[in-house]
């Protein structure tokens, strides 16, 4: 998400930092940079004016000349200015008597269906029962793609053909509020333009369901049109919240950053992947700090949460930390890594310098190496992958052969491992850092 972006404004960070002392003509000179870099990625031209003359202002200020590092107090200030221009968080409304009906609307290929089907994952796990509405009758399997999506997060869909989509959601909205349910989702139909038709329809669906909340779809990596598309659903729906999708791109992410201020609707939810678990809800600080290079590390923690229980983590940090460390355990490290998601989306979100160091690798030479030391621990046997001294020459080759990699592969995975034993072996004799304090 935003590297592109990321580089051009670490560049002129860096400038900034390395001087002792700002003048006014550094803070411009600066600011320039800025704005080329925000422009460049397609932030809105009115936006980015007000951002910096923000910034601008206080940088020139008593707040920058009296800091002790005066290059990383501006950096400061715009990632606070950032924040301001993202907006605030603005939770879900889901108040009121229940079924309460969530409409999703947006134009063709924007990711809603995909984003109906995350979002009522994520309800369902919070405890709510959930059904989806296939209320889209023009797109081509458009039922059938809702109802795959819905049955791997076991979810109820209502549909019917030949049905009038305000009918359908209303008759959704009954059998709900019979079955108990707690929150109907709808998914409306899309053009691949904005139309007098489709604006009638959704409003004839939401005069019909009453929906609490109205989420748009956009697409990220369509740069300002976004902005544009989202002024003209709102001039024709109560849009009350957006959902940006495909916010993993790199293409353009400016659209993200223009649409709060130009449109003046909170995003509530961002999509960070194709995986049904990959939609956040949308937190400007966290933004701001990927955006600016400083990771999200709460992201991080989240999604490792999220696939691995406490107790198991701190069995496998026990484990790390003594002297039983085998490449059995290293393996199962590996598959917990890769269930966090792509090693660029796990780049992403890893801070500062350690963030830039780990960006310098390619992420699909990165994934390459983990799909290559998994085919080779999983050609050992149990005993070899216990024991790996026992591993000579012979046992390599067949290991080599089994997993169709080369010997040389066997043995340099052979010595990351060695290496990675040293480095708990150094954890455990200096007494620190000990990953189990950070595990309760």
């Amino acid at each position: 998400m935003f590297e592109t972006l990321t580089s051009r404004l670490n560049q002129a960070f860096d400038r900034l930092r390395r001087r002792g002392k700002l003048s006014e003509a550094d803070v411009d000179q600066g600011l320039r940079e800025i704005r080329l870099a925000l422009l460049e990625a397609d932030v809105n031209f009115a936006v980015v004016k007000a951002l910096l003359a923000r910034v601008r202002e206080r940088a020139i200020g008593s707040e920058v000349s009296r800091a002790l590092n005066p290059g990383q107090q501006v950096v400061k200030i715009v990632h606070e200015e950032l924040i301001t221009t993202l907006g605030g968080r603005v939770p879900l409304n889901l108040a009121g008597p229940r079924p309460r009906t969530v409409m999703l609307v947006g134009l063709q290929g924007s990711g809603k269906t995909t984003a109906a089907a995350k979002l009522a994952r994520r309800l369902k796990s919070s405890g709510e029962r959930v059904m989806l509405v296939a209320a889209d009758p023009y797109r081509p399997a458009a039922v059938d793609q809702l109802q795959q999506l819905a049955e791997r997060i076991d979810v109820p869909v209502e549909h019917a053909s030949g049905v009038d989509p305000a009918e359908l959601g209303r008759r959704a909205h009954d059998r709900a509020g019979k079955g108990g349910m707690g929150v109907v989702i709808l998914d409306t139909a899309g053009r691949s333009q904005l139309d007098g038709a489709l604006m009638d329809e959704l409003r004839s669906v939401a005069a019909a369901t009453s929906p609490v909340e109205t989420l748009l779809v956009l697409d990220a990596m369509t740069g300002q049109e976004a902005v544009h598309i989202a002024q003209g659903f709102k001039d024709a729906v109560p849009v009350t919240g957006l959902v940006l999708t495909k916010m993993d791109g790199d293409a353009r992410g400016g659209g993200a950053i223009s649409i709060r201020e130009v449109a003046g609707i909170p995003i509530k939810f961002i999509g960070t992947g194709e995986k049904l678990d990959a939609l956040e809800e949308f937190d400007p600080g966290r933004v701001a700090d990927r955006i600016l290079g400083m990771g999200d590390v709460v992201g991080l923690i989240e999604r490792a949460e999220s696939v691995l229980s406490q107790s198991e983590a701190r069995v496998d940090a026990e484990k790390m930390l003594g002297s039983g460390f085998d490449l059995e355990d290293w393996l199962k490290q590996m598959k917990q890594v890769r269930k966090l998601g792509s090693m660029s989306q796990i780049m992403d979100m890893l801070p500062g310098q350690l963030g830039r160091v780990a960006r310098q690798a390619s992420p699909e030479t990165l994934d390459h190496g983990f799909k290559e030391a998994e085919s080779i621990i999983q050609s050992m046997t149990q005993q070899e992958r216990r024991d790996p001294a026992i591993l000579n020459a012979s046992r390599r080759r067949r290991i080599a052969a089994g997993s169709g990699n080369n010997v040389q592969a066997v043995n340099r995975l052979l010595k990351q491992f060695r290496e990675a034993q040293k480095l708990m072996k150094v954890l455990r004799r200096s007494g620190g850092p000990d990953l189990r304090k950070f595990l309760g």
